[in-house]
């Protein structure tokens, strides 16, 4: 190969910027870059460099849908790929990875009472954190809102695979949702009239273990999310409101009075 068609070869390699990414990495790489490089400019020094850039490489590779090294390996995840050019050998998930998550808690009610108030999936943004909204679009059927870092979020849509009452409810995302979810949660009576309220679920995590590890370093791991808000659950079904402990001038958080559960 002559001098003259390496270095254009070269020149073509950084200069090309077709889209070879696709759609749902490229959310993910923006997200997780944007966060690396906002936290590694407020770390500073040297590991605080080295995470900004490759933030930046990342925030630039989902707002460009171009990745070189995907054109090195001859890979395209690009979901809007012509008919007739040549796509991906691998899983268009390239970057994902099953996550699966368990906990349970014990709380001082009965099976009927916590099934009546979790039956209602509005009521989940009291005690869940990270959600925006849940709205009920039908019989089976609801539209979820969550919290994403650097204040942006996910929508998705699920329905209900199984409702026992008094036992267990299940649910699944539909298909096309930004984070794939499905999950149960199940009322277990104790022999002293209490409760174990446990809860399963599996998600299609963004960026597969990286994205857990990266969740892990913003504070946003699953398995901590799901433990605090349970123990938010059982304060607010236990004694009627949310401790606070984030520094907030009240220790408490009411329920709403719509949302209390019928006593006998």
């Amino acid at each position: 190969m002559s001098e003259v068609t390496r270095t254009e070869e070269q020149s073509n390699f950084i200069t090309d910027m077709h889209t070879n990414v696709g759609s749902g990495e490229r959310v993910i790489s923006s997200v997780a870059g944007g966060a690396l490089l906002t936290y590694g400019l407020k770390q500073g020094g040297i590991g605080g460099t080295l995470m900004a850039i490759l933030g930046g490489g990342m925030l630039l590779r989902g707002t460009t849908g171009h990745c070189n090294v995907y054109s090195a390996m001859g890979v395209n995840t690009n979901d809007d790929t012509p008919e007739g050019t040549r796509k991906s050998p691998y899983n268009r998930r390239l970057l994902s990875g099953r996550i699966h998550v368990t906990k349970s808690i014990v709380i001082d009610k009965s099976p009927a009472e916590l099934y009546q108030f979790w039956r209602n999936f509005e009521n989940f943004p009291i005690f869940m954190r990270h959600l925006e909204s849940v709205t009920n679009t039908g019989d089976r059927t609801s539209h979820w809102k969550a919290k994403a870092p650097l204040g942006t979020s996910v929508e998705w849509d699920a329905e209900t695979t199984s409702d026992v009452e008094n036992e267990r409810i299940g649910w699944k995302s539909l298909e096309g949702s930004d984070i794939p979810n499905s999950g149960v949660v199940e009322f277990r009576p104790t022999s002293n009239r209490g409760t174990i309220v446990k809860v399963t679920m599996i998600y299609e995590a963004p960026g597969g273990k990286f994205g857990h590890y990266l969740a892990k370093l913003f504070g946003e791991e699953p398995e901590m999310q799901v433990a605090d808000d349970l123990r938010r659950f059982k304060s607010l079904m236990e004694v009627g409101f949310i401790l606070k402990t984030e520094g907030q001038t009240s220790g408490r958080e009411p329920m709403p009075a719509k949302s209390r559960p019928a006593t006998a």
